[in-house]
């Protein structure tokens, strides 16, 4: 099958394998919706028209036909699922591209562990393209599980799939030239570098984009994003599990601006995926928000596939790929079938393909941390005010608070009565033995202590309680674990959920991980934190590229200074 058959079925001299009938097809290219037949042969589209032969003829009834959803910055890893069964989870809802820089993997595992995510992804519906990661560790302020130089970056360069350079997320070392940064970017040169650079503005935005960068996804508020598109860049406006900036940038998008936007999740949980979708799901909220449907599916495929360069994908045309996704009424946005190259991969929600899980020993031991005892998570009580990370609700950005933190025998304790929780984060892939010691406000638990193994970007043990021995008990199941999510009360453990791929991932169906996921959830509220997933929430308070504090293994960092504090807040030179 190659090009002279397909220009044979385009010209309706030979037979289709497949012929999608009197449908209504959604053009991304110039915004309207056309009643046609869509004929596809050997995995592509050959034409769309007047078409009547093929091998099958797949009447639709005045049903439309759009192009397969491309998510354009995702970390699969975010879901705790193993990427077939995050395939399984966002193939029936439409999602047939994904692109991402595995960069939670590659922080634990590095080059390693990346391949063996493409490894496990071959063979399935959904085409993943690899942007490679420009910041593992993210900063010098963590202990990470491995290292990618700017040598290592040439060398993914060359991979198949592989787009250009993912996230820039140290936007200090861009704006400091700092001589490793840069020479990651100019390794990329002429192709696409993905941005990451929160709250930049004026003269810092101009110098970031000098370097070559071209997109953003961490706009809180629409001034912000404004300001980045007017400048160049792409906006991707992000719609994830913990932030969500959706509806306050959507008024971004007009016809004059719409081509420069794309949908995107970030990160999204195995529970959202399951009740709510992926990309579907951002453009679901958009329509309902008073996007017109096709805008909303344009900035969900064609914008995307036109910014990262995917020839083929994105649209409904002769000589693009057919992937593509039936569904009834584009308002409700459910898809009905979904086919990719050509065949059907899932029907009413329901995968109809599987992939076994490729086991690697190398990626199941990944947890080391060096011995310590309950005596280690004291902290020595400071003169005045301490330092306090404050959530933000719904927004992966925090703020630095002073606060007088309660003593007892000379040392900080958890206050439950102000909020004012102790935050832990033990570092697990060296066993160096070190863990910084902060405080939280907002997470409103009242007792009990949870810790998790996903703890952005490097992925150390980070733990947040209302008790030492709480705390305690939790890191250690995370260790015997050898990765996962932990709550403890009373002294006892109360439920977890293992991830032993990494320390980030399940081996277990989709539905068994969301059941046990929800389950962590509950009882984290049946324990007083309010917040709409606090294991998510706690996860990021480890980044240290975010601002304005967080937390990681070498202690507070203030993320706006870009430097560590001491324990009475001043910054470490």
């Amino acid at each position: 099958m190659g090009i002279k058959e397909l220009i044979s079925v385009a010209k309706g001299e030979s037979p289709a394998d497949l012929i999608l009938a009197n449908a209504r097809v959604v053009n991304t290219f110039n915004g309207e919706i056309e009643e046609a037949s869509v004929a596809i042969y050997g995995g592509q589209i050959a034409g769309v028209g007047d078409y009547e032969q093929a091998t099958e003829v797949l009447d639709l009834g005045g049903k439309y036909v759009l192009p397969g959803l491309i998510n354009g910055h995702i970390h699969p890893e975010s879901s705790m699922l193993h990427v077939s069964q995050y395939a399984k989870a966002v193939v029936p809802r439409g999602t047939l591209a994904i692109v991402t820089d595995f960069h939670e993997i590659a922080n634990v595992s590095g080059i390693g562990g990346v391949r063996y995510m493409l490894r496990c992804a071959q063979d399935l519906p959904l085409d993943i393209y690899f942007m490679v990661p420009s910041c593992v560790p993210a900063t010098p302020l963590e202990t990470s599980g491995a290292r990618l130089t700017s040598e290592d970056v040439k060398i993914a360069l060359s991979w198949e799939n592989t787009l250009g350079l993912g996230e820039v997320m140290n936007f200090p070392g861009v704006l400091s030239a700092d001589e490793e940064v840069l020479a990651k970017i100019a390794s990329s040169a002429g192709r696409v570098i993905d941005g990451h650079a929160p709250g930049l503005k004026g003269k810092e935005l101009n110098a970031y984009l000098a370097a070559g960068i071209l997109s953003d996804h961490e706009s809180t508020s629409l001034e912000e994003a404004r300001e980045k598109l007017s400048r160049g860049m792409y906006v991707m406006i992000r719609e994830g599990s913990s932030e969500k900036n959706l509806e306050a940038l959507l008024p971004l998008v007009t016809d004059k601006t719409y081509n420069r936007c794309l949908f995107v999740v970030d990160d999204r949980s195995c529970g959202d995926l399951l009740r709510e979708g992926d990309i579907d799901a951002v453009v679901r909220k958009a329509i309902a928000l008073g996007l017109d449907p096709v805008r909303a599916i344009q900035l969900a495929t064609i914008n995307s596939a036109q910014y990262f360069r995917l020839q083929g994908l994105g649209g409904v045309a002769p000589g693009y790929l057919a992937n593509l996704v039936v569904m009834g009424d584009l308002s409700s946005f459910e898809a009905e079938m979904v086919f990719y190259r050509g065949k059907l991969v899932a029907k009413e929600g329901k995968a109809l393909f599987s992939r076994s899980i490729i086991e690697d020993e190398e990626m199941t031991h990944t947890v080391r941390v060096k011995p310590f005892d309950a005596e280690a998570l004291k902290m020595p009580a400071p003169k005045g005010a301490s330092p306090v990370i404050e959530i933000v609700p719904h927004q992966i950005v925090t703020k630095r608070v002073e606060k007088r933190a309660k003593v007892e025998k000379g040392f900080v304790v958890p206050d439950v009565a102000r909020d004012i929780l102790k935050l832990v984060v033990v570092e697990r892939h060296r066993a160096t033995g070190t863990i910084g010691l902060g405080l939280v406000k907002g997470f409103g638990l009242k007792r009990g202590a949870l810790a998790s193994s996903i703890a952005h970007d490097s992925h150390n043990i980070i733990a947040v309680g209302t008790a030492d021995e709480d705390i305690y008990i939790a890191i250690k199941e995370i260790e015997r674990l050898q990765g996962g999510l932990v709550i403890a009360a009373d002294g006892k453990l109360l439920a977890s959920l293992a991830l032993p791929i990494a320390g980030l991932l399940s081996p277990e169906p989709l539905e068994a991980v969301v059941d046990e996921f929800e389950r962590l959830k509950q009882i984290a509220r049946n324990l007083g934190s309010e917040l709409d997933d606090p294991f998510a929430t706690l996860s990021f308070l480890a980044l240290p590229v975010i601002p304005e504090l967080r937390l990681t293994d070498l202690g507070l960092v203030d993320v706006l200074a870009f430097k560590l504090l001491d324990q009475k807040g001043q910054t470490v030179t």
